[in-house]
């Protein structure tokens, strides 16, 4: 039996990154419109000139926000076709999210988890929610500056603020799901999102019923390995 576990495939390694790196160049271009690297002194920095460009930063947020477009309607659409709902929030999740933090500090023991532990299915939904609401109000703000479109100034103006707000709110999602490899317990993940895999070990010790489902898999399989 192999030592590792496939974890994630290349379809989710390959979405998390278009999303990680869309979502930053978005993040980026999105303070760089207002403008704050001019204002800031940042553009100022060897090689950072560009930065103080409005349209530029214009144009790599249209190029970013068509990939995270991308990114996130194949996600959705391959989740739907073939039923995967491991991620998706449960009942009862915010409770055993609190007792893995708890049992992180050294308070408890963490409670048997699936493929995915109690607060990665808090932060996706967080995210994923915050997310879909930047992209619909960007649209609506892309729309707006078409030629011949005129927009009621209250729909501008809902659509902005939900824009940027749901953007704030996307880095405080996203300071938070990498403030959570600060505990030493969670950077064993790390590897499942560049080569797929996880340790066995590590796998049967925290997400024990999820390792179950891989042995049983394993055993109508003839005893193939899940790696």
């Amino acid at each position: 039996m192999s030592r590792r576990v496939k974890r994630q495939s290349v379809e989710n390694r390959l979405v998390h990154w278009l999303v990680a790196v869309s979502t930053f160049a978005l993040v980026f271009s999105g303070f760089g419109q207002m403008p704050m690297y001019a204002r800031y002194g940042i553009a100022d920095l060897p090689g950072m000139a560009w930065a103080a460009d409005y349209h530029l930063m214009l144009q790599i947020h249209y190029l970013a926000g068509a990939v995270l477009l991308f990114a996130v309607v194949f996600h959705v659409v391959s989740a739907l076709a073939t039923r995967r709902t491991a991620i998706l929030p449960r009942r009862g999740d915010l409770k055993e999210s609190a007792q893995i933090i708890a049992a992180m500090l050294g308070r408890g023991e963490e409670p048997p988890s699936h493929k995915y532990l109690a607060e990665q299915r808090i932060a996706y939904a967080f995210i994923g929610v915050n997310i879909l609401v930047v992209m619909a109000s960007g649209v609506v703000k892309v729309v707006k500056n078409l030629p011949g479109v005129d927009m009621p100034p209250v729909v501008i103006f809902a659509a902005t603020t939900l824009h940027n707000a749901a953007a704030m709110l996307i880095v405080v999602g996203i300071i938070g799901h990498l403030a959570a490899f600060a505990f030493k317990a969670n950077r064993k993940l790390l590897p499942a999102m560049i080569d797929g895999t996880v340790d066995r070990a590590y796998a049967e010790e925290r997400h024990p019923l999820w390792h179950k489902e891989l042995i049983a898999t394993d055993q109508s399989h003839g005893g193939s390995d899940s790696s």
